[in-house]
C-alpha cells in the first residue's frame, strides 16, 4: 500500500504546479458555464415545452459540471500510459515489484484529484455569488450534501476504472487514437456531460440510467440538486458501486491476459 500511496503523492503534487494552466482553464470554464446557461434559458423562456428541472437546478447542475470538469473529464489520459504500450517502454513498468493495475490506477486518481483541487474553489466561489436563478445553489439538505460527497467520490472511481479499459485495449490495437476518440464520444453523451439525462426521450432514459456513463458525473449532480433523493439517490448510488466493483475486476482480468500476451522487440 505504501508505495501505491508513493505513486499517487508524486503525481499529485506535479499537478499543482502548473498554475497558469489551471487559471487559463478556470477562465475557460467560466465562459463555456456561462454559455451553456445562456443557451438553456432561451429555451425556457420559450415556453414552448415543459421541462424536467427547474432552471435553477439546471444552472447548478451546469456550475457543478465546470467546478469538477477534472474530475470527470472523459477526454483526459495519461499519455505516458499510452506511450509505454506502444512503444515497448512498458517492459520497465512490469519490472516494478508492484500491480501495474493498481499503479495505473493510483496515478489516474491522482491527477485528476490534484487538478480539481485547483480549479473547483474558484469556480464554486464565483457561481455561489452570481445573481438567481443563475448561481449555484446549495443543496437541499445535510444528507443531500453527504449523499452527494459519496457519489462524487463513487463517480470519480467508475470513470478511472472505465478509463483503465481503454489503456488495456491499446495492448490489442496498433494505434489507441481510435478507442480514445469512440470512448471519449460515447462517455460525453451517454454521462450528461452535454445534456443532462432528465433531458432525453422518457422512453430512453432508463436505458441510460443502468449504463455505466450514468454512473460518472450524472448521479452525483442529480443528487446535489434535489432531482434524485432518498431512496433513488441511495440506488443510484448502489449502482455506482455495482459498476465501480464491475469495471474494476474486468479490467484486473483483461490486463493479467494482456501482459501474458504481450511482446517487447520480438523477446
Amino acid at each position: 500500500m505504501r508505495k501505491y500511496l508513493s505513486f499517487f503523492r508524486i503525481r499529485f503534487i506535479a499537478g499543482p504546479q502548473y498554475r497558469a494552466a489551471a487559471w487559463a482553464g478556470i477562465a475557460t470554464q467560466f465562459a463555456w458555464g456561462g454559455m451553456n446557461i445562456l443557451m438553456f434559458r432561451a429555451f425556457y423562456e420559450s415556453g414552448q415545452n415543459s421541462f424536467p428541472m427547474p432552471f435553477s437546478s439546471l444552472s447548478s447542475y451546469i456550475w457543478l459540471q465546470q467546478a469538477f470538469l477534472a474530475l470527470f473529464m472523459a477526454w483526459f489520459f495519461d499519455s505516458e500510459i499510452f506511450d509505454s504500450i506502444v512503444s515497448g517502454n512498458i517492459a520497465y513498468e512490469l519490472c516494478r515489484p508492484c500491480d501495474i493495475y493498481g499503479m495505473w490506477f493510483t496515478k489516474n486518481l491522482a491527477i485528476r484529484i490534484s487538478r480539481a483541487v485547483l480549479r473547483c474553489m474558484p469556480i464554486l466561489i464565483f457561481a455561489f455569488l452570481l445573481p438567481k436563478p443563475y448561481c449555484l445553489s446549495l443543496p437541499a439538505d445535510l444528507l443531500s450534501a453527504v449523499l452527494f460527497g459519496v457519489s462524487t467520490v463513487l463517480g470519480l472511481l467508475v470513470i478511472v476504472s472505465f478509463s483503465m479499459l481503454i489503456y488495456i485495449s491499446a495492448f490489442y490495437t496498433v494505434s489507441p487514437m481510435g478507442v480514445r476518440i469512440l470512448a471519449t464520444s460515447v462517455i460525453e453523451f451517454f454521462a450528461g456531460a452535454l445534456i443532462p439525462i432528465p433531458f432525453f426521450p422518457q422512453w430512453l432514459q432508463p436505458f441510460i440510467y443502468a449504463l455505466p456513463f450514468a454512473s460518472m458525473q450524472n448521479t452525483p449532480f442529480l443528487i446535489y440538486t434535489g432531482f434524485l433523493s432518498g431512496w433513488e439517490a441511495v440506488k443510484s448510488i448502489g449502482l455506482q458501486l455495482i459498476w465501480f466493483i464491475i469495471l474494476f475486476v474486468l479490467g484486473q482480468l483483461l490486463i493479467k491476459h494482456a501482459i501474458k500476451k504481450v511482446v517487447v522487440q520480438g523477446g
